[in-house]
């Protein structure tokens, strides 16, 4: 897993794992309630990427002291007076969550990579299982094998929809006037990987604008990756877990001696 959890351009699957986040209606609602992440999307970033690759390559210190700062940030995190209700604490919520991030990252590594072969393919869903049972996530809810995943998966898609608050969240995060310039610079590349990835009728739920110029211009940029990206120094494509592995380590406190 760790080569394919490791790859900086998974983080252009970010968006497309939020809005089907967004698109479970207890997630959205709680999010629209207490988040603001879409304020701050750098924020969201930051700690989904840090609490990733403390989980995956981080030793058992790292990983427990980002499990213990995502448990914190979760404390406030809940609906208020809305239906479904959620509680950032919820198993069946968090294995949502999860398993957007595993099936959003190897989603677009097969795009870029073609399919993994069957043994590296389970090593990868095995370890990604731990992106959710290092919180809440007992290890029975999560799918037995990638079959059961693809159960599950199709299950909860069926089931996702938004309303008018999960819609503005989404359209705040993919339009945001907050954020440093750079990132505001990128976004209109954002949203276009973030709608072409999504599934189809998730595009539509929020209400995302596709047609075939959309296509066109969507398959040249993944084409234009595929024939780059996977040229380039590992030591450049594993750039961002790496600075963000130093980053952590050093906000450790010290070991007392």
């Amino acid at each position: 897993m760790q080569g394919v959890a490791g790859e900086g351009v998974l983080i252009a699957a970010g968006g497309r794992a939020i809005l089907l986040q967004l698109a479970n209606p207890a997630i959205g609602h709680g999010v629209a309630d207490h988040s603001h992440f879409a304020a701050r999307p750098l924020d969201r970033l930051n700690g989904t990427l840090s609490y990733v690759y403390a989980t995956v390559f981080g030793d058992a210190d790292l990983a427990a002291a980002m499990a213990a700062r995502v448990n914190h940030a979760h404390v406030p995190v809940h609906s208020d007076g809305t239906a479904p209700r959620y509680n950032a604490f919820t198993p069946e919520l968090q294995l949502w969550v999860a398993a957007t991030l595993y099936e959003s990252a190897t989603d677009l590594h097969g795009r870029l990579y073609g399919p993994l072969d069957e043994e590296t393919a389970d090593a990868v869903y095995r370890e990604y299982s731990r992106l959710g049972t290092s919180l809440q996530v007992p290890a029975q809810l999560w799918p037995a094998d990638r079959t059961a995943f693809r159960r599950y998966w199709n299950d909860q898609l069926a089931l996702l929809t938004t309303d008018a608050r999960t819609r503005a969240v989404a359209h705040d995060l993919l339009h945001s006037r907050t954020a440093p310039l750079w990132y505001r610079a990128a976004l209109p590349l954002a949203r276009l990987m973030t709608a072409g990835l999504l599934p189809s009728h998730v595009r539509v739920l929020f209400d995302l604008p596709w047609s075939a110029r959309h296509q066109r211009r969507f398959n040249r940029v993944l084409a234009g990756i595929r024939l780059i990206y996977p040229r380039l120094p590992r030591r450049v494509r594993h750039w961002p877990k790496n600075h963000y592995l130093r980053a952590l380590h050093a906000s450790l406190p010290a070991p007392v001696v």
